[in-house]
């Protein structure tokens, strides 16, 4: 199957599960608590399932690390391509009815996120892009069909003005250590978000920088940095102040989660 199929194919499993993950959204649904004292959701569980069910169909071959089954101990056995899913990213978003969460599913390979969709039902934006088509956004809302709303727009992240330069964060996990480094960045303003739409906001050139010092995990980032960088942008691992080249994925060993980053628009 080639690349651009395939990218179809995961944009209609993602808003199929974001169209599910809205229908719960209002309803009086419970919350339960993980094993690592995270929340997850009717939502994360449903979701997660429409996803798992179409990647068997298109795509059987390919191994998938899914967050509520990683939760749970499944994880295949995988080599140098791979799918990430996280069917619900921003589940305290979700919780607190902000709107501010996603539906994400990226294909890895050789280590490097090489395509990825990111729905925000809650706004009705669709982001996808790859390595090989750029990055793209579309509004369409749930339960809408995508040959019935306006066509995608190609988006591009925009040059860093480091004399004005608009950082974004999280709405929800911000520390000391990251308010310390966007000072040092330099950073003029300042737009709080929630789940993989701070990647997307830099691919949209609506911010400039996005600093992680926090914990995250690979299906956390993997859409979104696929959006990113098919826009012009990168991700780097922060180690120590220090930028230490591209976010990676497949880290086995650390049991999926992600060193400290920094997300850039274009440089």
């Amino acid at each position: 199957m080639d690349q651009a199929t395939l990218l179809d194919h995961l944009i209609e499993l993602a808003l199929e599960a974001g169209s599910k993950i809205s229908e719960l959204y209002n309803t009086d649904f419970g919350v339960e608590t993980k094993a690592d004292g995270s929340a997850v959701t009717q939502a994360d569980k449903l979701a997660e399932a429409i996803i798992l069910a179409g990647l068997e169909t298109v795509a059987p071959e390919i191994p998938v690390i899914a967050e509520e089954q990683a939760a749970d101990g499944h994880i295949p056995e995988f080599e140098d391509q791979f799918f990430l899913v996280d069917p619900l990213d921003g589940t305290r978003e979700f919780v607190d009815k902000t709107g501010e969460f996603t539906v994400n599913i990226a294909l890895i390979k050789n280590a490097r996120p090489n395509l990825g969709v990111v729905y925000a039902p809650g706004c009705g934006k669709l982001y996808y892009g790859s390595a090989n088509s750029g990055a793209f956004l579309q509004i369409v809302k749930p339960g809408q069909a995508r040959n019935t709303v306006a066509a995608a727009k190609q988006i591009n992240a925009r040059p860093v003005d480091r004399d004005n330069l608009i950082a974004v964060a999280s709405r929800s996990h911000r520390s000391p250590e990251t308010e310390e480094l966007l000072t040092y960045l330099g950073a003029k303003e300042f737009t709080p978000a929630g789940s993989s739409l701070k990647f997307c906001l830099l691919a949209e050139a609506i911010a400039d920088v996005y600093p992680r010092l926090g914990r995250t995990m690979e299906w956390d980032t993997a859409a979104g940095q696929a959006v990113l960088e098919a826009a012009g942008g990168a991700v780097h691992v922060l180690d120590d102040g220090q930028e230490k080249g591209p976010l990676t994925y497949g880290k086995r060993a650390r049991d999926f989660d992600n060193p400290h980053f920094i997300a850039w628009g274009k440089r």
